[in-house]
């Protein structure tokens, strides 16, 4: 038990907001403690009081409630109470009862509670050093994100949104056929990205007439808490940003399409991720674009991460294929007809990717892929691959390296990620 005594200054370990308190009276059953600055009194058991005794030394600064100041050099202690002795600012030694501190002093900084003696007991730190470090554990482990989620996954879901949220800041196009679960896929990497921290802001727009089921899907399935925001919404936060009023902000594309001044004020809210649903929509063409499309590609321009959904990439025409890889990579896909070119060599390029497979036990695969890495650094990997005295592990490493560079020089393998019925064989439930 803490002996008390009138006159004491004492700071509550749960509340140090409450600034210093004043022992008022005690008993052997109860005190009570005035805490002046925040005009509030507390009765505690004496066996169990949350308090800790405010005690400076030599070297520590207190302030009066007259408001000068010494700097501790002693202190003698009389019926339980403290005096400091010390110099003050003009050097003179002055002697400051406890009882005439400045009851505005606080104690919630680290140092500050350190000092005064304020600290947990090692059993409540052991307690939260354990669960620090297996938070940790939680956070390294490759289903982080994926098994949280009320979802009942299929493997290409699981490999998608594990591929894409593994990037740093990810670029890409979710192209599966209708039904197969792009929003899952989507709402996955955004959770992920969430977790582990690469996002912490996020814009999602979509066609007006899915915005109730994108905010309903992303709570019931993912537990995101969304903001869905509108002109009537906007409007209530005055001059105020309205994107700035929530870390998830879902909009509809058809209002923040037309209102240049809405586009402008997301443009200043710094997020770290855009998701666009539907995103065959956005009109563009050489002559010019839609508005759509332009809020987008400015919006794309100084957001890092951008997901592109949308489930006829091709069928809407070369063009309008070219304009949704030119909102990913502007510097890559810069000029349509060179697009159209490379894309006449895609076929060959998926063809040596498949001849990897073959090597080394097929000498003749080796001539298809040879044609397509034609660089330095492919040929080294080729070469590795097909030298009978490596390693199986040196050869499956050139292997992965090798299909990764062909698909980062050729084609649009690493930022389009599409799945037909045909392949994945059955629909999974759900968006």
């Amino acid at each position: 038990m803490s002996d008390f005594s009138p006159g004491q200054r004492w700071i509550s370990d749960g509340e140090a907001e409450l600034g210093l308190g004043t022992v008022l009276n005690c008993d052997a059953r109860s005190v009570t403690i005035l805490f002046s600055a925040s005009q509030e009194t507390r009765t505690y058991n004496t066996r169990q009081a949350p308090l800790t005794r405010v005690m400076f030394g030599s070297g520590d600064r207190v302030l009066s409630a007259d408001g000068w100041q010494i700097v501790v050099d002693d202190s003698k202690e009389s019926d339980g109470l403290i005096t400091y002795i010390g110099e003050d600012k003009q050097g003179n030694l002055r002697e400051l009862p406890e009882a005439k501190l400045a009851d505005t002093m606080q104690f919630d900084q680290a140092r500050d509670r350190l000092l005064t003696g304020q600290v947990d007991r090692n059993d409540w730190f052991d307690l939260r050093f354990r669960t620090l470090h297996h938070y940790q554990r939680i956070e390294q482990h490759s289903a982080l994100g994926f098994s949280g989620p009320r979802i009942d996954l299929i493997p290409h879901q699981l490999y998608i949104a594990n591929e894409v949220a593994s990037r740093h800041a990810p670029r890409v196009l979710l192209a599966d056929e209708v039904g197969l679960g792009k929003t899952i896929e989507a709402g996955l990497i955004l959770h992920r990205l969430l977790l582990n921290g690469r996002v912490e802001r996020a814009l999602i727009l979509v066609p007006d007439s899915l915005t109730h089921q994108w905010l309903v899907e992303l709570l019931r399935r993912f537990s995101l808490n969304v903001t869905l925001l509108d002109e009537t919404q906007s409007q209530a936060h005055g001059s105020y940003n309205p994107f700035e009023s929530a870390q998830l902000v879902l909009a509809s594309q058809g209002w923040l399409f037309a209102n240049p001044q809405r586009q402008e004020q997301a443009l200043a809210s710094q997020f770290d991720l855009l998701i666009v649903d539907e995103a065959h929509h956005l009109d563009w063409s050489e002559e010019g674009s839609g508005p759509g499309y332009r809020c987008v590609e400015q919006l794309s321009a100084v957001i890092p991460g951008l997901l592109l959904l949308t489930a006829t990439p091709e069928q809407m025409g070369i063009k309008s294929h070219f304009a949704r890889l030119r909102l990913l990579d502007s510097e890559r896909y810069h000029d349509l007809e060179r697009f159209k070119a490379e894309e006449s060599h895609y076929t060959e390029v998926a063809r040596a990717i498949d001849a990897l497979e073959a090597l080394p036990d097929e000498p003749s695969a080796r001539a298809h892929v040879s044609a397509v890495a034609d660089d330095r650094d492919s040929q080294a990997l080729l070469a590795t691959l097909c030298n009978e005295e490596a390693s199986k592990e040196q050869q499956d490493t050139a292997r992965a390296q090798l299909s990764e560079a062909l698909l980062d020089r050729h084609g649009t393998g690493r930022v389009m990620f599409r799945n037909s019925r045909r392949h994945v064989g059955a629909s999974p439930s759900g968006v």
